[in-house]
């Protein structure tokens, strides 16, 4: 089974997509805002790392993005840096967030908070054998980026289904997103890096009863 599979689009009224009648569930996937250290080349993974002065300006800038719509839920990875975007947006909307350990950033392990060049030093042949199988191989008691997406796909599955044909914002990581993005296109998860989520990016994407998703803004 080609890596890039899993989620599938819920059961929601049929018909074709041009269907007046048919209503995409739309999701409105974004990033965390900068964090400190973000000059550094360093795995933050599940560490509770802060927000710059930067990261809490484009947190609260979310909540102004989103006040004319009205949202069917809110969704955040529980780290600090997520729920602290989900937080401002919930200002505005009648929904309280609703904070997920699923929708964590990868889980690094030993490598957590060691900036890049001291891992490559440290360890180059496990450094090596990850790039070279970004998929299948962890960080020593880490996580695959296949592991990542086995815990992912179900609660985004979940979320969709939950609010067939409205509007919900999730808020997560880089990895997080990009595993979303890659499976509403049909990608493998090789092709993890052909992806860019800066800090505090604005993706959307329309999921359809016939079974396809369409991002109809990447990265914004």
């Amino acid at each position: 089974m080609r890596s890039g599979s899993g989620l599938r689009p819920p059961s929601i009224p049929k018909g074709n997509r041009g269907d007046a009648m048919v209503k995409a569930t739309r999701l409105h996937l974004l990033r965390h805002g900068q964090v400190e250290g973000f000059e550094d080349k360093r795995y933050n993974g599940q560490g509770d790392v802060r927000l710059t002065d930067l990261g809490r300006q484009q947190s609260a800038a979310f909540a102004g993005r989103f006040q004319h719509l009205t949202l069917s839920g809110i969704y955040s990875s529980d780290l600090y840096r997520c729920r602290v975007a989900a937080d401002q947006i919930a200002l505005l909307q009648a929904v309280e967030p609703e904070y997920r350990e699923e929708l964590r950033e990868l889980h690094i392990g030993e490598w957590q908070g060691k900036p890049w060049q001291q891992i490559q030093r440290e360890d180059p042949a496990l450094w090596q054998a990850r790039l070279d199988d970004i998929v299948n191989i962890a960080p020593p008691g880490g996580e695959s980026l296949l592991q990542l997406a086995q815990r992912v796909r179900p609660v985004l599955e979940q979320i969709i289904t939950a609010h067939v044909g409205k509007e919900v914002v999730v808020v997560a990581h880089g990895g997080v997103n990009r595993v979303i993005l890659l499976d509403a296109i049909g990608a493998p998860l090789e092709r993890l890096f052909n992806i860019e989520q800066d800090f505090g990016c604005y993706n959307v994407i329309d999921y359809f009863s016939d079974g396809i998703a369409v991002v109809k803004k990447l990265n914004g």
